[in-house]
């Protein structure tokens, strides 16, 4: 999934629990934010049940179910304490983690129970050991999972546990579970799928043996360091072989499907159809600018193309779009208009109509009513910076807004699309989770924060101005900034600038932040003004927006951030010799370049867990939009901050966690190289044993501190 903060918030201020302070009114404190007094309220694990009339949700007491039409509770389904659930198809059984470790994004080692809700009897998963990606057989007689990198299922009528695969080995076979880049970067754990009517997996088998091994010293606090070992393809070198592989449960026996006829060199994702015999795959060559979108019959093995998606520069492989109907047509997502937009094939793979058209995109898309011919997505409609839900006739193409008209806005869905619980933001107002019909109807109010938001007025919380700024090019760049409650026009303020910037992100949204904003209030009641922009390279303004830096990575970004700054310089209110910038992962890389390329405008800098050279990054993410090394190595080597190491002028402070598996510490400490090589001082803080999040105990709130007062002491 690109770098670890594309689209998270990384200031996770509510995971510590801090000892409660009496504190003082009308000022924003690190204390206050880390205690959790500014704690928001919300509504966890929100799903329809079948009948369409009815939704569950987690509670601190188990999983409750309500009323739709009334709102009102109706009590348990089951009484307990569970971190998630997911129903089988006929609602029978409920699959339910007990206790979980996490491994990397997506991935981690669960402790599961099957209950019958009919029965009551309990069932544990693998006889209560541990396993991963779980998932009912659609007639719910059967779960099958994977341990120790092989498959299995298991019988939830006699308990019996059957093994489809017996290869599997660390760090060189993977049977139905993604590797390392394919969890990041294609953004999700399992690679495998029952078909429609239970009798045969299609699974990915990955053979990782080849791929070059990275290890970590872990400190602890051991005599003797160990290490984490695991397979990490950077960019130019060999990833794991994959190849599709079919299992049948009435012969016991797994055979290849044959890939050799199409682009096999990813397997990004293994779909369901709406038929019983079969599975799609969405496959791609190294290049990511081509994807074909393959049916293989579960019966025979058959392999056939429905059609290839293609992209002059790139497709986003990690964010795919495919919906099948009930006569298995199906939906599917492309940019090959220019937005992000539905397109509408038959089961064949012939193009029945372009479904959404319009100079905005489709964002997330919620499902399909067959009685209504309607589908339900979250679009740009409104503008770039705001998301809302509307439904769309297939046939006819007449939309209706069914959500708020601004902010950030998502929903979920009843079964029957009657209802749904639309949840909302801007970036003045704190969540609402508000239950409605299905055509927009407001039927109740569920929840809000207006108490949040109070305790952040009453310390004078101040609000983004969304604004735009012009580059080089004549774009108009999407940009908030933020000013002190007693801002005077005449005085001239220190700026600093935050921001991502990498592809297809968003920093620049109407929606509610409250992990960075807290912080960015605590340094504007201090004298500063924050800002922040997202230029080239970011999403959501079309793709040719997004994808000008191709081949480029790095180059354009930064030079948007550097005339953002300049423009902000010459606003009467800004003091130009003192505007800072602050990024985390690619928000890192930029602020590395910016402190180097942009070393005559910005004053000071904070880099946390940076890339500093797109070669120590993985093959998947980073060849996506420069290709590899061996391609393009200019596109690599002349967008490094430790080309320009020597340029370095102001104050930068470098953090890093000594066990980050995404942007290893070995990026950090090339550029620090560099830097000494080149005679620059410059600051450097290594979190030990910490990983891409840099979190865990006191750790966030010291790392804040730090920055603070960093910022506090040079800008």
């Amino acid at each position: 999934m690109i770098l670890e903060f594309r689209m998270k918030k990384i200031f996770l201020t509510l995971s510590l629990a801090a000892a409660f302070h009496s504190f003082s009114a009308q000022e924003i404190t690190l204390d206050k934010i880390y205690s959790g007094y500014y704690r928001g309220k919300g509504i966890a694990g929100i799903t329809s049940m079948k009948n369409g009339e009815n939704y569950l949700v987690i509670e601190p007491t188990g999983i409750a179910k309500y009323s739709y039409k009334t709102s009102q509770k109706e009590g348990n389904i089951i009484d307990g304490q569970f971190e998630s659930y997911e129903f089988s198809d006929d609602e029978s059984k409920i699959l339910l983690l007990k206790e979980s470790q996490p491994i990397y994004r997506h991935s981690f080692l669960g402790k599961f129970e099957v209950k019958d809700l009919k029965s009551g009897k309990v069932t544990s998963l693998n006889n209560g050991d541990t396993v991963q990606e779980p998932r009912f057989s659609p007639d719910a007689s059967k779960v099958a999972f994977i341990a120790d990198n092989n498959l299995f299922y298991q019988d939830l009528n006699t308990g019996k546990i059957t093994q489809i695969t017996a290869d599997g080995k660390k760090n060189s076979i993977i049977n139905g579970l993604a590797d390392w880049v394919y969890e990041e970067e294609f953004g999700h754990a399992r690679q495998y799928e029952w078909t429609k009517n239970s009798d045969a997996i299609v699974f990915v088998k990955s053979d990782e043996s080849q791929v070059p091994e990275i290890y970590i010293p872990i400190y602890g606090k051991t005599l003797y360091p160990t290490e984490m070992r695991y397979k990490y393809p950077k960019a130019g070198e060999n990833n794991s072989v994959v190849s599709a592989q079919l299992y049948r449960l009435d012969t016991g026996k797994t055979i290849p499907v044959n890939l050799g006829a199409f682009k096999n060199y990813y397997i990004a994702n293994v779909f369901q159809t709406a038929k019983p015999d079969e599975i799609v795959l969405i496959t791609s060559q190294r290049i990511q600018n081509a994807s074909d979108v393959l049916k293989v019959n579960t019966k025979t093995g058959a392999v056939q193309k429905l059609f290839t998606e293609t992209d002059e520069k790139w497709i986003d492989t990690d964010n795919p779009t495919l919906e099948f109907l009930e006569d298995d047509s199906f939906l599917w997502a492309s940019e090959r208009d220019g937005n992000r937009h539905l397109y509408w094939y038959d089961q064949n793979g012939k193009l029945k109509k372009q479904v959404t058209k319009g100079n905005w995109e489709i964002t997330d898309y919620y499902g399909y009513n067959p009685k209504s011919k309607e589908i339900y997505v979250q679009t740009t409609e409104k503008g770039s910076i705001n998301k809302v839900v509307s439904k769309i006739n297939i046939e006819n193409g007449k939309s209706q807004l069914i959500s708020k008209p601004d902010g950030n806005n998502s929903a979920s869905f009843s079964k029957n699309y009657n209802y749904f619980i639309e949840t909302s933001s801007t970036a003045a107002s704190p969540y609402t989770f508000v239950l409605k019909d299905g055509n927009g109807k407001v039927v109740k109010e569920l929840q809000n924060n207006n108490e949040q938001l109070q305790k952040l007025k009453a310390d004078n919380f101040v609000d983004k101005e969304f604004i735009t700024i012009p580059n080089a090019v004549g774009d108009q760049m999407n940009a908030w900034i933020m000013k002190p409650k007693n801002f005077d026009p005449n005085k001239k303020y220190p700026l600093f600038m935050y921001q991502y910037s990498g592809p297809g992100s968003q920093q620049v949204s109407n929606s509610w932040d409250i992990g960075n904003t807290l912080w960015f209030n605590h340094l504007i009641q201090k004298g500063y003004i924050v800002a922040c922009v997202d230029g080239r390279g970011t999403g959501y303004k079309g793709a040719k927006f997004k994808k000008v830096t191709y081949m480029n990575l790095g180059k354009y970004e930064i030079e948007d951030q550097i005339t953002a700054a300049k423009w902000f310089g010459n606003q009467p209110y800004i003091d130009k010799t003192r505007i800072g910038m602050f990024g985390w992962s690619f928000g890192g890389y930029m602020t590395s370049l910016a402190m180097t390329k942009g070393a005559d405008v910005f004053k000071m800098g904070i880099a946390v867990a940076p890339v500093t050279n797109w070669r120590y990054y993985d093959s998947v993410y980073t060849e996506r939009f420069l290709r590899t090394p061996q391609e393009n190595p200019d596109g690599y080597d002349k967008n490094s901050p430790t080309e320009y190491a020597g340029l370095l002028k102001g104050k930068f402070l470098l953090i890093h966690g000594t066990a980050d598996d995404n942007v290893h510490f070995q990026n950090s400490m090339e550029f620090s190289e560099a830097l000494i090589q080149n005679r620059k001082q410059f600051d450097f803080m290594a979190y030990p044993d910490k990983n891409h999040g840099i979190y865990g105990g006191y750790t966030r709130p010291q790392l804040y501190q730090k920055m603070t007062n960093f910022i506090l002491e040079n800008l």
